[in-house]
Parts: structure tokens; C-alpha cells; sequence
């Protein structure tokens, strides 16, 4: 192990915590507001038509733990020498302070700056999406903590882009060209359909990013048939989206050409 492996993996360890203690912030549990009630409310559960219903966003949890089973994974000496570690360490660690950054933003009602940083995060996840793809787990335990974390964050922040980008234009007073909320919410949910399609295609039927993406997706239709934004045509697109991504996804598994992990 060299000075550089390392370097490298207390980095990924201290942006962890850096990302935890955002999360912990975010949640106002420290004092801070919800995400859903800062910024005037702007990314609550029925801010826009594609605004998740409020249990959607137990997903980070799973998701945190998975980051934090990985800073403490790739400690071990093994997998500081692993070639896949070494390209994926840093990627990963600015996802964490990405992640930190967007919270913060939201929290200083600095809605404005949250659509670039996810945006660059969600830039940054297809490039350690890319590289979990490019380089195999040594063993099942890699698989579920690197592949599968790294698959359910890209896939969850995919939605949460979309989300993210319509609650800033609605917050600045975007009423959508003459074009109704309905209509607006068929379109986002296509393009996100769209998006979940193309990875299931890309990544050869990878398990995680298609969960996520379809929990997003499937609580939008959840929020589109309950709460104070009704919407049916939204709802019933993101139902509809669901079911293809997941169909694709089985395909694309299926067609693989190599076996892939049964968990990522």
C-alpha cells in the first residue's frame, strides 16, 4: 500500500463524515430546518408535479449506510491496493461533499445553487457509475457495498435532478409556457422514464440504479394520487414508467453479456 492508497482512503473516510453531519443538518434534528420546509418549502412533497410524497426520501438512508459501509470497506488493506478502489475513492468522496454542499445550500435558502451542485453531483455518479461498470467486485460483499451503493445513490439522484430542477423554476415563477401542471408533470416523468431506460440499457441490467430511480419515480405517482397535488395523468405516467424500466432492466440483465453480480 502506498502513501497515495492512504491518502485516498482518509479522504473518502473524512467526507463521509462530512456527509453525515450534512445529513444530520438536513434533517433538523441539529437544529437546522427540514429539507422539505427550507427554502419556503420549495421541495416539499407537493411543491411541484414531480415533487416525491415525503416517504420517498427514506431511501437515503439505505444510502448513507451503504456510504459508510464503503469509507469503512475500502480501509482494509486489500482493498486499498484494489485497482477499482483507487479509481473509484475520489469520485466517490466528492459525491460526499457534493452532497454536503447541496444540503447547505437548501438550508441558507440558497435554492438557486442547488440545481449546478447536483447537477455536477449527478455528473460526477455517472463517472463512478462508469467505473463500477468497468472494473469487477472482488467478492459478494463488494458487490452489495460498492456496486449497490453506488448504484441506488446514481439512481436516486437521477430523479432527485429532475425534482430538483422543477422546484427551482417553480420557485422563481415559472408557470410553464401556457402549458397545465399536468401536462408538464407527463413530460418530466417521460424524460425521467426516458433516462431510466437508457441505463438499464447502459448498464447492462444493473439491479440498483433501476430500484431507486423506480422508487422516485413510484412515489411521484404516489404524491400525484394523494395529498394537495392531485394529478392522475402524472400519476399514471409514472406507473407506466416504472413498468418499463424495470421490464428493460430484467432484459438487459438477461441479455448481459458476462454474468453480473446478483446484487448490483
Amino acid at each position: 500500500m502506498t502513501s497515495n492508497d492512504r491518502l485516498r482512503q482518509i479522504v473518502v473516510l473524512v467526507s463521509a463524515v462530512v456527509a453525515i453531519v450534512g445529513a444530520f443538518i438536513g434533517s433538523g434534528a441539529a437544529g437546522g430546518t427540514p429539507i422539505a420546509e427550507a427554502s419556503g418549502g420549495a421541495l416539499s412533497a407537493d411543491a411541484t408535479p414531480v415533487a416525491p410524497a415525503g416517504p420517498a426520501f427514506a431511501i437515503w438512508s439505505v444510502i448513507y449506510a451503504g456510504l459508510v459501509a464503503y469509507a469503512i470497506w475500502q480501509l482494509l488493506p486489500a482493498q486499498a491496493r484494489a485497482e477499482r478502489h483507487r479509481r473509484l475513492g475520489y469520485p466517490i468522496a466528492l459525491s460526499l461533499i457534493l452532497n454536503a454542499a447541496w444540503i447547505l445550500s437548501v438550508q441558507f435558502d440558497l435554492l438557486w445553487a442547488s440545481v449546478p451542485i447536483i447537477v455536477i453531483l449527478l455528473i460526477v455518479l455517472t463517472w463512478a457509475f462508469r467505473l463500477t461498470l468497468a472494473t469487477r467486485p472482488s467478492n459478494v460483499v463488494d458487490a452489495i457495498v460498492t456496486d449497490g451503493t453506488v448504484g441506488l445513490y446514481f439512481g436516486w439522484v437521477t430523479i432527485a435532478t429532475v425534482a430538483n430542477v422543477a422546484a427551482v423554476l417553480t420557485a422563481a415563477g415559472f408557470r410553464g409556457l401556457g402549458l397545465s401542471p399536468d401536462l408538464w408533470g407527463v413530460l418530466l416523468i417521460a424524460v425521467a422514464g426516458v433516462i431510466g431506460v437508457g441505463l438499464a440499457l447502459y448498464g447492462r441490467g444493473r439491479l440498483a440504479p433501476a430500484a431507486s430511480l423506480c422508487w422516485g419515480i413510484g412515489w411521484v405517482a404516489f404524491g400525484r394520487l394523494t395529498g394537495d397535488l392531485i394529478s392522475i395523468p402524472t400519476a399514471i405516467t409514472a406507473i407506466g414508467a416504472v413498468a418499463v424500466i424495470l421490464l428493460v432492466t430484467i432484459a438487459a440483465r438477461i441479455k448481459a453479456p458476462r454474468p453480473l453480480p446478483a446484487v448490483a
